[in-house]
């Protein structure tokens, strides 16, 4: 079927349209004006005294990168409006196909760059440490754990990042009851943080020899990776520290050495566990860096917690909020209940589709705290 250079031109125009109404709140020049700014701060004589520095070289990194972002954009808007004029012109059937492709690709990538402009927060640039527990229901909510680590893992493959699985606990007749694991890639943790609370699962089971439908949960906890440079403190003797044998894959070794490490922070109770490398010693470093990374977060909790007590606000409880239902039977379609989002191809979504809830999220968080009372 021959394609129509009028539709082409028209999403062309729309396109035309997102980058215009996106650069008013993106404002490039703004931000180019801030990291003349912050040029001008690195050479000044005491500037690596101060103890804001390394956070001024992020705030650096962070805006070239969005202006890096921004202008390869822009240009390649412009080289597709020249792309699809020569190809009205030779009548190429060919190159118009190819113009339609690069017009999805790059209207994708103009979605992505509107999330990031939401994602300033402190770590937002970080990567993710993701942690999935089973809910009440044995091996169905395990094998919904499987399936939202698959869902997951998609995700990061198609947007580039990459992951490591750093401690599993697979269930006894399927599934998995537990599984942490990093994501790494710029903004992983400022994306992935959307997915924080409860999934809900509503699906014919394929464990029912009746053939009933089932309601299953799993909790997803997702908290940055924090940079060597940020200090917390962790005294040794709060620490209790054991060793053991490896329970997942990893073939003989597992078996046959204590390689896994188990740490327990007795002052709060939060333990961590890494089994997935072969050395004790590697394991150990890992679990410290989670460790560390779940104290920063428990404490930036506190923090936030008593800002939100000085308004008289509610607390949203992010640890058992049904934030999504995938629902299988009798019909299908997955809901975000935080932004009314509602999708219909399930099989996308599970495959790692994730991008338009996360997109939702951001949007509908920026505009929910553009009514916030500044502290």
């Amino acid at each position: 079927m021959a394609l129509n250079p009028a539709e082409i031109k028209m999403e062309l125009e729309r396109l035309s349209e997102r980058i215009s109404s996106l650069r008013g709140v993106f404002d490039p020049e703004a931000k180019r004006k801030k990291l003349a700014e912050i040029e001008k701060e690195l050479v000044k004589e005491n500037f690596w005294e101060r103890k804001e520095a390394k956070e001024i070289l992020r705030e650096r990194a962070r805006i070239e990168e969005l202006l890096a972002s921004w202008e390869s954009l822009e240009q390649e808007f412009e080289d597709l409006k020249i792309l699809f004029e020569l190809a009205l012109e030779e009548d190429d059937e060919e190159t118009l196909k190819e113009v339609r492709k690069k017009l999805k690709k790059l209207s994708a990538a103009i979605e992505d760059q509107e999330v990031k402009l939401f994602l300033s927060g402190p770590h937002d640039t970080s990567n993710a440490i993701v942690t999935i527990h089973a809910g009440a229901g044995g091996t169905e909510a395990q094998d919904w754990v499987e399936m939202l680590l698959r869902m997951y893992l998609r995700w990061a493959e198609k947007k580039g990042f990459k992951t490591k699985i750093i401690d599993i606990l697979p269930g006894e007749e399927a599934g998995i009851k537990s599984v942490t694991f990093i994501v790494e890639g710029p903004y992983a943790y400022g994306h992935l943080k959307a997915e924080a609370g409860i999934h809900r699962l509503v699906r014919i089971s394929p464990f029912d020899a009746s053939g009933r439908r089932h309601t299953s949960f799993a909790s997803v906890s997702v908290i940055p990776e924090i940079e060597e440079d940020i200090q917390v403190e962790i005294r040794p003797e709060d620490l209790k520290i054991e060793t053991m044998r490896a329970s997942g894959h990893g073939g003989q070794h597992v078996n046959k050495t204590e390689s896994a490490v188990r740490i327990t922070h007795l002052p709060t109770g939060i333990v961590v566990q890494c089994q997935n490398e072969r050395s004790q010693h590697r394991n150990k470093a890992i679990a410290m860096a989670i460790l560390k990374a779940r104290l920063y977060e428990l404490e930036r909790r506190k923090k936030e917690e008593e800002r939100q007590k000085l308004y008289g606000e509610k607390k949203e409880i992010a640890w058992g909020s049904q934030i999504r239902s995938y629902v299988l039977h009798p019909y299908r379609l997955i809901k975000d209940h935080r932004t009314g989002l509602e999708v219909g191809n399930v099989e996308a979504v599970l495959d790692g589709d994730l991008d338009r809830f996360i997109r939702a999220y951001h949007l509908d968080k920026a505009r929910k705290d553009a009514y916030q009372p500044v502290s």
